[in-house]
């Protein structure tokens, strides 16, 4: 396979996952990430173990031109991409009023801003291949508002609205867009977010980040609108639906009440 997929946070979690598969598939890869020590060693284990090519740029996505970085690096490289997935993100707990502005503000160019200045940049290098695909990285939180989490909340319920909207404006085009929406899975989303205190609660209901990976990328491939893996997670988004939403949001605010 000559075309790249290009993957944002590869570094750990659910991106690390994806990236390998993806290299299993036969995809040379484009891995982009804060961390350099770990996306070279990735890169080297995906070059030595599934002998495709790997390639990777240490860059701390959250800054405000990283996207056009990204684009100047893949441009300058000549490399042709034909799978772009988003999956950098991540989120701060605690009441709205009490965590500190400028991280929050910082959720919101790295969940959204960053999302959206890449998707738009690669959409006319994608269109060069046939098929292409895009796999935007929710979380089954953008089916709900979740205090204490409810700017990440609602920076993946722009994620999932966003590619709905994007999915059926290309529908005409070689690209097919998905969004996948985890539910709780063992990555370091958990610790980033200062939920520590609930560990123990998460660790019952945790997903394996490579369960995760392949259930996204068989929906990318069946170019499915939204993908939500595993039977609990869809049993709380479908309860999100029917449920009144005053209920949903006091389940969500009871489970992550700040002490």
């Amino acid at each position: 396979m000559n075309t790249y997929a290009l993957i944002t946070g590869a570094s750990k979690g659910i991106g690390r996952a994806l990236a390998i598969q993806l290299a299993k598939k036969g995809y040379p890869v484009l891995l982009v990430a804060r961390s350099a020590d770990e996306l070279q060693t990735l890169a080297t284990e995906i070059i030595v173990q599934y002998q495709v090519k790997a390639q990777w740029l240490a860059i701390d996505l959250s800054d405000n031109d990283a996207a056009e970085r990204v684009i100047k690096w893949c441009t300058d490289h000549v490399y042709a991409v034909s799978v772009l997935i988003n999956n950098a993100g991540y989120g701060l707990w605690g009441s709205f009023e009490t965590v500190d502005i400028a991280g929050q503000l910082n959720v919101i160019g790295l969940n959204i801003n960053t999302l959206v200045k890449l998707t738009h940049a690669f959409i006319p290098l994608l269109k060069q291949q046939s098929p292409a695909y895009i796999l935007n990285v929710g979380s089954t939180a953008a089916y709900q508002a979740v205090p204490t989490l409810g700017v990440y909340s609602a920076t993946k319920a722009f994620v999932l609205s966003f590619t709905r909207a994007l999915r059926y404006e290309l529908k005409s085009s070689p690209i097919s867009v998905s969004c996948l929406s985890p539910g709780p899975t063992d990555t370091g989303f958990a610790h980033r977010a200062g939920l520590d205190a609930f560990a123990d609660l998460a660790a019952k209901f945790n997903m394996q980040p490579e369960e995760v990976a392949a259930i996204g990328l068989k929906g990318l491939f069946n170019k499915k609108a939204e993908i939500i893996p595993g039977l609990l997670n869809k049993l709380s988004v479908t309860g999100a639906r029917l449920l009144p939403k005053a209920l949903i949001e006091k389940i969500g605010g009871d489970l992550y009440k700040s002490k």
